[in-house]
């Protein structure tokens, strides 16, 4: 479901669930790798993939639908994991292998970079064509991450984006052939990874502030 393996400096989170939507044990997967980050000593970075077409497509509506009482507290849960990731004590990069969509992208925009596929996968927020509307930390996670009309566009419209107009909305910073994705992500990290780790996590902390308490804070508004 979820394998991390560390080579040098740089954690690689490998995501590993066919679509990887997150399901409440793939949620816990996950979290419990950003704590071995989290608990490392010395120089690290992250680095999160999927496998095959998708790098995630975000919530788990099938086991919504079978658990609507469970809503709010996933909700919180799934913004508790976009707060831990934005606040991580380590730089992080996305490798965005193929899609990206709804909680899946906002999964990318957590990171500090992302480097996305050029040749398959979109990113895209279809939540206005899903009928959904976005939790306030979804919302000021967004709206913290991408240019002003990148977020009104991509929130309002549910574009699908490819890795070329991705990079020129702001919403991913590298865009590389499938086979160079990951070493491009992985070489990016290692340049990061000798930064403070203290310091990086206390920096975002400060630069988005009202995105993380919004991301901790009541999910339905």
């Amino acid at each position: 479901m979820i394998d991390l393996q560390r080579d040098g400096d740089v954690f690689v989170l490998r995501l590993d669930a066919g679509e990887n939507r997150f399901a409440p044990d793939f949620l816990g997967a996950f979290e419990d790798a950003l704590g071995t980050v989290e608990e490392s000593e010395g120089p690290a970075a992250l680095v999160t993939v999927g496998t095959g077409k998708f790098y995630s497509n975000g919530l788990d509506l099938e086991w919504l639908g079978a658990n609507p009482d469970r809503l709010e507290d996933y909700l919180r849960r799934v913004n508790g994991l976009y707060a831990r990731l934005l606040s991580l004590p380590a730089p992080t990069v996305a490798a965005v292998n193929g899609h990206a969509f709804a909680g899946g992208g906002m999964l990318v925009l957590a990171h500090d970079f992302a480097v996305m596929r050029t040749d398959r996968g979109y990113f895209c927020l279809p939540e206005v064509d899903l009928g959904m509307s976005f939790t306030p930390g979804m919302g000021a996670l967004i709206q913290a991450r991408l240019p002003k009309a990148s977020a009104h566009e991509a929130m309002i419209t549910g574009r699908r984006y490819t890795a070329e107009q991705a990079r020129r909305a702001g919403i991913v910073q590298h865009t590389a052939e499938q086979e160079r994705v990951l070493p491009v992500a992985t070489e990016l990290a290692a340049s990061l990874a000798a930064k403070d780790g203290a310091i990086v996590g206390k920096i975002r902390r400060d630069m988005y502030g009202p995105a993380l308490e919004a991301l901790r804070g009541p999910v339905l508004a």
